[in-house]
């Protein structure tokens, strides 16, 4: 509580301090790249509260334009354009740059790993942030988190899954370290812009496909298609990002860095509440609404292939890159001591909930 007052506090005194500052002061203007369209709401609310949030702290003198993908045509091409500076900043998530450096993936969230409030203790309070930074300080850029999905659901399948050979030769889209899980599995594993996921999957380009919950998926249209609906396993706490150019990042006053770094903050948890609310919204009116829809969780069979073709991922890649091994090392860690809160608190107030209705 106090932590989350003094943040509240931090917003009242820019807000009312700031815009009676120097009218004087130069203006800083940066444009910022978005791997998502411009309907792809809560994502793209979360980039527009924090640019609102930083000009109205800055008394108008630090405007950021939001581009989305529509606009500079390059998804997944958010990384670059930060990087070489084309952008001062990006709205992406971190587990796309995998192809880059595996040491990327474990920053977005992990297969079987930790729930949201487990992962934002981490990054806060545990050593999250300062290994985020060593990861992307190689590259030029800062990372900061830039909203969370929650608990995403386990994907749209065409075909019911019943054993391990359901898997094999099925075309998926999914991203991430889960990718590389399944295509251990033998799914042939793609990933495919967000504008782009409802045409594959009605052409037949995919059989499947993970996006993120039923606040976001229903209006997609998945359902149409792909009628059966699992439950997740593959993204316990989607993190998505917000990349700045350090070179630009350095040029800023302080007084704007602290602005830039509140606003990034209350933005991010702020989708978190939205995005939570849009499912809780759309789950409770799903079975009314779309009746063909079938709910359905992976046999343990499965489960189990899953949990075993990702530890060995994980080892092969901890002997692989030293950084991907230090990060996942210190989640691990932080993971063992915050579960067992996690359990006494949560699983079983909703244990005890349950066994008393």
């Amino acid at each position: 509580m106090k932590v989350l007052r003094n943040l509240f506090v931090v917003i009242f005194l820019f807000a009312v301090l700031v815009p009676f500052g120097n009218a004087e002061e130069k203006k800083v203007r940066w444009k910022l790249a978005m791997t998502w369209g411009p309907t792809l709401h809560p994502f793209v609310d979360t980039v527009e509260n924090m640019a609102d949030m930083v000009e109205t702290m800055s008394g108008g003198n630090f405007i950021i334009r939001i581009d989305a993908a529509n606009i500079h045509k390059s998804p997944f091409g958010v990384f670059d354009m930060v990087k070489l500076g084309q952008y001062e900043m990006g709205h992406s998530a971190s587990y796309y740059w995998n192809g880059k450096d595996i040491s990327f993936l474990p920053l977005t969230t992990m297969p079987f790993g930790m729930t949201t409030p487990e992962q934002y203790a981490w990054f806060y309070y545990g050593d999250g942030m300062e290994l985020m930074q060593k990861a992307y300080g190689k590259n030029g850029m800062l990372s900061f988190p830039g909203g969370n999905t929650g608990s995403q659901m386990g994907g749209w399948f065409r075909k019911e899954i019943n054993s391990l050979d359901d898997l094999k030769g099925l075309k998926m889209r999914i991203p991430g370290f889960a990718g590389q899980v399944l295509a251990k599995l033998g799914v042939t594993v793609t990933n495919i812009p967000p504008g782009e996921l409802y045409t594959s999957l009605e052409r037949g380009t995919i059989d499947a496909l993970e996006w993120v919950g039923p606040g976001m998926d229903i209006k997609m249209g998945f359902h149409k298609i792909a009628p059966y609906y699992y439950t997740g396993w593959q993204e316990p706490a989607t993190e998505l990002q917000f990349l700045v150019n350090k070179k630009a990042y350095d040029k800023l006053p302080e007084k704007y860095k602290d602005i830039l770094k509140v606003a990034m903050k209350t933005a991010a948890y702020d989708m978190y509440i939205q995005n939570y609310h849009m499912s809780a919204n759309a789950w409770s009116t799903m079975k009314e609404k779309y009746p063909d829809i079938k709910v359905k969780t992976f046999p343990d069979e499965v489960l189990n292939a899953m949990k075993a073709s990702y530890n060995e991922l994980v080892n092969k890649n901890k002997k692989e890159n030293e950084l991907f091994k230090e990060i996942m090392e210190s989640k691990e860690a932080y993971l063992k001591k915050a579960r067992d809160w996690t359990y006494i608190s949560d699983y079983l107030y909703l244990k005890s909930m349950s066994e008393t209705e």
